[in-house]
Order: structure tokens, then sequence, then C-alpha cells
């Protein structure tokens, strides 16, 4: 009797073999952000008591929270491709729109909202107008933005005010309505939650949608890894940045809203520096300072990191100096790793 023989299985191809789990992690860029959160959270979770407590949790992550937020617009900007120096101080700048609107105009503070917004947006269009335009990198474009802002910021206030401070939001119509929406507390535990940290995950979980299920991420990911070539493929290379700019500006404006509603004054010279710590976050978070990779997550991540070591140190009754160290180490670090990431998640994909 004829014996049938099975036919012999194909050959598989080893370039379309399943990835391993290494490979399908290292193409996340919040990873090594997420690795390095597990440690800082373990360390001062063991080395002090204050820091897993209600009120030390509820501290470090009010920190991270309005930190967070920015670092997320940041992140996107910076897988574009751009940057922005003029973040820091536009936090200060809408804040003061609000309240010189608010307590010395008489407008309502649902009126002086959405016109603080709008400025804040034709800032951030007209930055991504002039690195368009020009041709200039963005972060000369963005430093001359910074000075106007902050020289700004002091001449109005005290031309208006007579010195550097605004305040009385807390007797300004509309004060207790937009309050709860940006400056509100839900107690957990018996701790106090700032509104400000439900905000962060919110902003975390859009941005995050829109980069890896929108087209508008895609076009975020192509002008960053090559402007020239997204062009040449249809990518509306010059809408796309101006957009990423007016995201950054409007992360300021609901950061500054929530700043001058919880503390109902501000300074004209708030904000001057932060756009170095938002930047480090987004790095820490995965994001190349060449652009073309990062994630919204991941700069999430960094902020955490921050909010947790920032805290953290105080906790274990350290001297401050020694953020700024940690800072350093993380900042550098964190290029590293990402630099890493990006080369192993290139041969990945291909």
């Amino acid at each position: 009797m004829a014996v049938t023989q099975a036919p012999a299985s194909p050959p598989v191809d080893e370039r379309l073999a399943a990835p391993g789990l290494l490979d399908r992690l290292v193409v996340r860029p919040e990873v090594g952000a997420g690795l390095g959160a597990i440690a800082v959270f373990v360390f001062f979770a063991v080395f002090t008591e204050q820091f897993l407590s209600f009120p030390g949790v509820a501290t470090w992550l009010d920190v991270a929270s309005t930190l967070g937020i920015m670092a997320v617009a940041v992140a996107l900007l910076m897988i574009g491709g751009e940057f922005d120096l003029s973040a820091g101080v536009m936090t200060a700048s809408t804040a003061l729109v609000t309240a010189l609107l608010a307590t010395r105009a008489g407008w309502n503070v649902w009126l002086a909202l959405p016109a603080s917004l709008v400025f804040a947006l034709v800032v951030g269009a007209l930055n991504g107008w002039l690195v368009i335009r020009t041709g200039l990198p963005s972060f000369i474009v963005t430093l001359g933005t910074f000075l106007a802002l902050q020289g700004i910021n002091l001449g109005v206030t005290k031309l208006v005010t007579g010195s550097v401070q605004v305040a009385g939001m807390r007797s300004t119509a509309g004060y207790a309505s937009s309050g709860q929406l940006f400056a509100s507390t839900v107690d957990i535990g018996g701790t106090a939650y700032q509104v400000s940290i439900l905000w962060w995950i919110v902003v975390t979980a859009v941005a995050a949608w829109m980069l890896v299920q929108t087209k508008f991420g895609n076009w975020i990911f192509a002008v960053g890894g090559s402007a020239q070539s997204a062009r040449a493929v249809g990518v509306p290379v010059a809408r796309t940045k101006i957009l990423l700019f007016m995201t950054t500006a409007g992360a300021a404006w609901l950061v500054g809203s929530m700043n001058i509603l919880r503390h109902t004054s501000v300074q004209a010279n708030e904000g001057i520096g932060l756009e170095f710590q938002y930047i480090i976050a987004a790095v820490i978070g995965g994001c190349l300072l060449t652009g073309g990779f990062g994630s919204a997550v991941g700069a999430a991540i960094g902020a955490l990191i921050f909010g947790m070591a920032s805290q953290g140190i105080v906790y274990a009754q350290w001297d401050q100096d020694w953020f700024k160290l940690f800072l350093g180490v993380m900042l550098l670090s964190a290029v590293l790793v990402n630099n890493a990431f990006r080369r192993r998640a290139e041969r990945v994909r291909r």
C-alpha cells in the first residue's frame, strides 16, 4: 500500500518572525522612564517615612501634575522637531492677563479665561509662523519671545498696578465657579488631592491617543523625523508645526489658569526657568532632542520622576542642592538611554 507523505511546511522567513518581548519593549520610548520611576519610587519609599503617607503622595503628585501637563505638550513639540523656550514665562503671562482683566477691568473670570487663552494661542501661532517663515531655529525664535513676554509682564504689571504683583482674584465675579474647575481639591482618605492631577491624567491620555491613533499624530512623527521627506509625501509641515506651538501655548494657559485661581495672585516674574524643567521631563520620558521619537506617556512619567525626587529629597532632609545634581545625572542618562533605544527600535522595525 502506498504511503502518502504530508507536504513539507514552507520555510519560515526570518524577517517575518514575531519580535521577542525585549524587541517589543524597546520600541516604546517610555520604557526607560518607567524603569527609572520605579527605581526612584522604591528608593524614597524605603529611605523616607513621609513619602508613602497620604499627604506625602498628594504633595509629590501635585508637583508632578502641572509640570506633567506642560511636559506632555512640550514632548509633542519636541517629537515634531522643535523647542519652545517661552513655555515657562507663558504660564505667568496668561495668568497675568486673566488677573488684570478680572481685577482691574472688572471682567467676569469666565470671560477673562477665554481672552487669555486667545492671547496664548496667538503667541503660539506667531512662534510657529516665525519658525516656518524665517527658517530660524525655534530655540532662537522662542528665546526672543521669552524675553519679550518677560518684559511685557513686568512693564504692563507695573504700569497698571504700580507693583510687580496682581492680587484680589478671590473677590472677582466667577472666581468660585471657575475655581471648582481649575483649582478645587478632591478628598481621599482625609487628604486633599488637587484637581490638577486629574487634568494631568486627561491631558496625557488625550495626547497619547492623538499620537498613536490619529493622522495628526503621524504628521508629528513625520515632520520631526524629516520635514523635507514629510513634505514630499504630502504632510502639511507648516500647519503641523504651528499647531504644535499653539498646543504648547494652550497648555501654558491651562497651567497659568490653575495657578492664578489656586493662589489668587501672580507675580510678574513667575515661570522663568521652568521651560528647562519641561524639556528635562520630556527628555527623561524618552524624547530625543533631534525630534521624531518620543512619547506623551513617557513625558508624564518624566514629570512624575521629577515630582517624586523633588519631594523625596525634602522628606529625606537632604540639601536641596543635591536635586540639581539629580536632574543633571537624569538628563545625561536619559539622553544616552533614549539614543540606544532609538537605534534598537530602528533595527527592530526593519
